[in-house]
């Protein structure tokens, strides 16, 4: 069985996240987005402190589509030189939620 993921995706308005969230559906590449808005986010970038309004996306897929399918996605959509995809291991879940995940993205 493949290692189930969530993925963590900043972006710089709701626009932006929607087609983003939209494409990665599409593309059946991630089960579900979850769209967060109006995050605050503190950061270091080129030598300067930034604090910005950004929005979360929140997908689920398997670890397998992540580095070779679901990167170059994003990064082709993304306005940001080095955007936020990380992905963190779903250590449990329910069974059904699990198997719905790997049916849409199969």
């Amino acid at each position: 069985m493949d290692t189930h993921v969530v993925v963590l995706i900043t972006a710089p308005s709701p626009e932006v996240a929607k087609q983003i969230a939209h494409a990665l559906v599409a593309q059946k590449l991630v089960a579900c987005v979850n769209i967060v808005p109006a995050i605050n986010s503190v950061y270091l970038w080129q030598g300067q402190q930034c604090d910005d309004q950004e929005v979360l996306l929140i997908a689920k897929t398997r670890a397998a589509l992540f580095a070779e399918r679901l990167v170059p996605v994003v990064k082709s959509m993304h306005p940001y030189q080095v955007p936020e995809i990380i992905a963190l291991p779903i250590v449990m879940g329910s069974e059904d939620y699990l198997a719905w995940i790997d049916q849409v993205t199969a």
